[in-house]
């Protein structure tokens, strides 16, 4: 892969500006949909924020959601032991829910009303949160661990890659269990080659990426 050094507000002003291109931009009446993929530690919130104010500038509509809102109950997520990787591969994210409630109001000819979050993890009950409108010519901006797996619809896909070792360092020690989980993710999904856009940011401060469509 080639690399460029950049900024993080740079780069999310380079994304708003794909999208906004008028040779991407959606069909009347639709949405475009956009995937920032990446461990917890890779904190795929802060670029999909930037990318939500970036849009705002040039008068795009966005809604930020993370998948961390549709976390499936404890009851589900720790049948096998809160510790269990092959659970949290495939079994502590409500795919399905994430599907109904968020990528289907915004297929060609969807409402565009989104559920913005489902379940809150440290309550363990469902959120209640009320629908969101995103109007028609919006952009949906999903984010967190483990995207790329499951043949979400992204019309654009970032993935924010940290090396093994960089990783390890980032985790928090109660989440480290879930360093063979992401290794499996590396191995069997090849994230870095699935996504439009690969970012390098073992160091934070310094990031770097592929540019679009060279990952």
């Amino acid at each position: 892969m080639q690399w460029e050094a950049i900024t993080w507000q740079r780069m999310a002003e380079r994304l708003a500006g794909h999208l906004d291109d008028p040779d991407n931009a959606p069909e009347p009446g639709s949405w475009q949909r956009v995937g920032m993929d990446g461990a917890p530690a890779a904190e795929t919130g802060v670029l999909a924020g930037r990318l939500a104010d970036a849009l705002r500038l040039r008068g795009r509509p966005s809604l930020v959601v993370a998948a961390d809102g549709f976390l499936r109950p404890a009851s589900l997520r720790f049948e096998f032991g809160r510790e269990d990787v092959d659970s949290y591969l495939g079994g502590w994210y409500d795919t399905a829910a994430l599907w109904r409630e968020v990528f289907g109001p915004t297929d060609p000819g969807g409402t565009g009303r989104v559920l913005p979050d489902l379940w809150d993890p440290v309550t363990d009950r469902a959120t209640r949160s009320p629908y969101v409108e995103l109007p028609p010519g919006g952009v949906l901006l999903v984010h967190g661990p483990l995207l790329l797996g499951h043949w979400f619809p992204f019309d654009l896909s970032v993935h924010i890659r940290l090396s093994a070792g960089a990783l390890a360092r980032r985790t928090e020690e109660a989440a480290r269990w879930t360093l063979p989980a992401f290794a499996r993710y590396e191995a069997d999904t090849d994230p870095a080659s699935a996504a439009d856009v690969v970012v390098r940011a073992d160091d934070p401060r310094h990031p770097a990426w592929t540019g679009i469509g060279s990952g």
